[in-house]
């Protein structure tokens, strides 16, 4: 992983990006930088989709708490 002072640095370029209308997609499992970014967010566990939605909507998406944090929240 990158140290969190490089990963600020790539958050705030990445957005520069998207604040000139470019779309980007993001493969990311850090999820300060996925929640830093993202408008939509895609969460797929064993090869499926399991919640689509805005960032607030997947932070308290009960099947993503239950696959990659075992029911704990975000």
């Amino acid at each position: 992983g990158m140290a969190r002072a490089d990963t600020n640095n790539t958050i705030d370029l990445l957005k520069t990006i998207a604040s000139r209308g470019i779309t980007m997609v993001v493969i990311e499992h850090d999820m300060h930088v996925v929640f830093s970014l993202a408008d939509k967010i895609s969460v797929l566990a064993q090869g499926h989709v399991i919640a689509e939605g805005a960032p607030n909507d997947i932070k308290g998406d009960p099947r993503v708490q239950e696959a990659y944090l075992g029911g704990a929240e975000i």
